[in-house]
């Protein structure tokens, strides 16, 4: 059993940067893919980026590639999400999962395994 914690949300200018956190207690994440994803009033949950056991692969979305950058650091347990050039379209809860079950990199929300309680990124103009 996995528990995340997300940390780092806030109240931030168009072109701002944001970093959030995620820490993971009571086990390891070295073998879990993980997943920052976000959800808007109104909307979907949507990936936003993900990123192998290894580091070695991520996956942004369309509308985060170039902006966003997604990180691990499994001998602490955390991965980050730096986020760059914040538009107000990013406005968002965003949560941290943990996807326990596969090689590839999940795209879908539903093949996350462990969910954070989210953290409230609001991008003004």
């Amino acid at each position: 059993q996995v528990q995340l914690v997300e940390s780092g949300g806030g109240l931030v200018q168009a072109g701002g940067s944001l970093r959030l956190s995620c820490a993971a207690s009571g086990r390891t994440i070295r073998n879990y893919v993980m997943g920052w994803f976000r959800q808007a009033p109104g909307k979907e949950r949507e990936i936003a980026a993900a990123i192998s056991w290894s580091g070695s692969n991520a996956y942004y979305a369309g509308s985060a590639k170039g902006r966003f950058t997604i990180s691990r650091d499994n001998a602490k347990n955390t991965v980050y999400l730096q986020m760059n050039s914040l538009k107000p379209e990013d406005t968002a809860v965003y949560y941290c999962a943990a996807d326990d079950a596969g090689w590839t990199i999940a795209t879908m929300a539903r093949n996350y395994d462990y969910w954070g309680q989210g953290t409230q990124v609001t991008v003004s103009s």
